[in-house]
């Protein structure tokens, strides 16, 4: 990537985190005492976390290989899988931040093409296992837990959403999605005659990257379930890290408090998936945890000690994978 545009991501990167930094709702005393309480568990979830991001980064690199040659190393890949992530956290509608940064890393190494439908698969299969996630905590939920009718109607409202989310990948990744999005961005105010001019400009490019991305379900299935296996297997491992701070309060170590951890994590990742437009989803995530948490009869205080380690754990792979932009 050039030098230029690698600058300009780490100092928005690191503006960020400075300002999310000195504007959190917890003192610094709080945010220590969390992580002294932790204690060893806290780096266990680093070391979890260490581990997702390597399956990230092996979706990313089965991806790559099945598109011809891949020129780039997994420990590359992890590099700037960290990143990526570092730079959709720091930013507001992260898909406007992480995704670019990386297509502008590949491409010297892959080509414009290569790097954009890669980049794109990946997000796509990071988004559509997401849903399935959300599937697997509403079956859970269902039958596991008493559901009164307020319960009930929210559960179906979710998976009303979560099986439109999932027809519109299968058709995405049936037939790609690149030239459509393209085409619905033009009914947007403003952008009616940007995205007639881009479509037209870049029409055999976009149909080219459409058709790189419905190869990989066409053509190979193996890696196409291959890559939905790592990232479910990702959210549902992610759920460990709820289920570590439950166990910290007492919890046990069994199937049930691995099934609230599940239910906690999916409702809060819903929760500010839908506030995506704050960095960090500052705000909507303590939220979630909270209501997430009070839903399953645990007090406020555990919400609370879960969002703030959270907070922590990814406030230091942000920063991590801000410095790490400037490591070739």
């Amino acid at each position: 990537m050039n030098k230029t545009f690698k600058n300009i991501f780490f100092l928005i990167g690191l503006t960020s985190v400075v300002v999310m930094a000195l504007t959190m709702d917890v003192s610094w005393k709080v945010l220590w005492d969390s992580v002294f309480h932790a204690g060893y568990w806290f780096l266990a979830i680093l070391a979890l976390w260490l581990v997702l991001y390597a399956m990230n980064a092996q979706t990313w690199l089965i991806i790559l290989r099945e598109s011809g040659p891949c020129p780039v190393s997994f420990l590359w890949l992890l590099k700037v899988t960290i990143s990526g992530f570092a730079v959709n956290s720091a930013t507001p509608i992260g898909l406007l931040g992480g995704e670019p940064y990386k297509i502008l890393e590949l491409k010297p190494r892959v080509g414009t093409q290569r790097a954009t439908s890669s980049v794109l698969l990946f997000a796509m299969m990071h988004i559509f296992a997401h849903f399935w996630y959300w599937v697997t905590a509403i079956v859970l939920y269902a039958v596991l837990l008493p559901v009164n009718a307020g319960m009930a109607i929210l559960l179906l409202a979710a998976a009303v959403f979560c099986g439109l989310g999932i027809y519109l990948f299968v058709k995405g990744y049936r037939e790609g999605m690149v030239v459509k999005a393209i085409r619905w961005l033009g009914y947007l105010p403003g952008l009616k005659r940007w995205a007639r001019n881009f479509a037209e400009a870049k029409a055999e490019d976009l149909q080219r990257i459409d058709e790189q991305i419905a190869e990989l379900h066409q053509q190979s299935l193996s890696s196409f379930y291959a890559t939905l296996a790592l990232e479910y297997v990702g959210r549902m491992m992610q759920s460990l890290e709820i289920m570590f701070m439950l166990m910290i309060f007492g919890a046990a170590c069994s199937w049930m408090t691995f099934v609230q951890s599940v239910l906690i994590l999916a409702f809060t990742s819903l929760f500010a998936n839908l506030l995506g437009f704050i960095p960090m989803q500052l705000g909507g995530r303590e939220g979630g945890f909270a209501m997430s948490t009070a839903q399953l009869g645990l007090t406020g205080g555990t919400g609370l000690f879960i969002s703030i380690i959270c907070r922590v754990r990814e406030l230091f792979f942000t920063c991590l994978g801000i410095l790490l932009i400037q490591k070739r």
